[in-house]
């Protein structure tokens, strides 16, 4: 269940009951007029079961309760009520398979922003994975994958797309390209500092490298790699589990792709440079891809199951 905090004008707080009355999955409606100083108006409260939010928040923006007065929601960790139990056995579909779009977007926005704490966390996973990539450590890598930021902006362009949102696309992209672009940079002048202090060397990049030279030698199974992870990452974060994430997160070599690239082109040695660089395309690709279609997907099931239970 999510809970509702709404801040309305006192000549519109009628109709929004009347909304949320006609809304399947809602329950524990509180009216409290006149509760809100800033802005004036009454405080509506109410519950409503996860798989119904998404209708009732779109009705409550169209009724322009977002400028002139507040929408706030927030997730129920625990309710005893045989009425919220009621609630969600009327509302459509499962709550675990529901997307709250609205709430997804304002997600994809916060992560997918350029800022310097953004710049930071990639630019670090980039260079753990220099040092992984250079030792052929299997480990550093999988720590870089972790530290790596860089699905939040690909899941803004996957929402931007699917929402028809060019501005959180513009976004999201802004921060994808700068994001690599500062990270590799910063790496490739790492990498050159630590083969001036006799800690990298160009013999270890080009040697055999068992553990990690998959990064620079990309193949149908990236791209396939990138698919499915770009699906698993999409679902955990619409069906709020984010712990999934962290097995997306290390599942798909964005990070060490272009750690080798900078690393490799540092040394001037541009067969590893082309091959990383082939790789983070395909891998970048093969999330948006998936991601967009899995929204999709969701999209026409949510329609469908309102059209059946409607």
């Amino acid at each position: 269940m999510l809970h509702l905090r709404l801040i309305t004008p006192a000549e519109r707080t009628d109709e929004v009951v009347r909304l949320i009355d006609k809304t399947v999955g809602t329950t524990h409606l509180v009216v409290l007029p006149g509760a809100a100083r800033d802005p004036a108006g009454d405080l509506v409260l109410c519950d409503v079961a996860r798989e119904a939010a998404d209708e009732l928040i779109a009705g409550l923006r169209r009724l322009g309760l977002d400028g002139t007065g507040s929408i706030a929601v927030e997730t129920i960790d625990l309710s005893l009520s045989r009425r919220a139990d009621e609630a969600e056995a009327r509302a459509p579909g499962e709550g675990a398979d529901a997307v709250l779009w609205e709430g997804l977007t304002e997600a994809t926005h916060e992560e997918s922003t350029l800022s310097f704490t953004y710049v930071a966390f990639i630019t670090l996973a980039t260079m753990i994975a220099a040092c992984g990539v250079v030792l052929d450590n299997a480990i550093l890598i999988v720590g870089a994958m972790a530290v790596g930021p860089e699905f939040g902006p690909l899941a803004g362009i996957c929402t931007a797309v699917v929402r028809r949102r060019p501005r959180l696309a513009w976004r999201s992209t802004i921060a994808l390209l700068v994001g690599f672009a500062v990270a590799m940079a910063v790496t490739s002048g790492f990498g050159l500092l630590m083969d001036a202090v006799g800690l990298f060397s160009k013999a270890r990049l080009e040697a055999d490298r068992p553990n990690t030279g998959f990064i620079y030698a990309p193949d149908w199974f990236s791209f396939v790699v990138a698919v499915l992870a770009g699906t698993a990452g999409t679902l955990s974060l619409t069906s709020a589990k984010s712990g999934a994430l962290v097995g997306v997160a290390i599942s798909v070599t964005t990070v060490p792709a272009a750690a080798n690239a900078a690393v490799a082109l540092a040394y001037g040695d541009t067969s590893q440079t082309s091959g990383s660089t082939v790789q983070l395309l395909l891998n970048l690709l093969g999330i948006i891809l998936a991601g967009t279609l899995t929204l999709l997907a969701q999209k026409y099931f949510w329609a469908r199951q309102r059209e059946r239970h409607g």
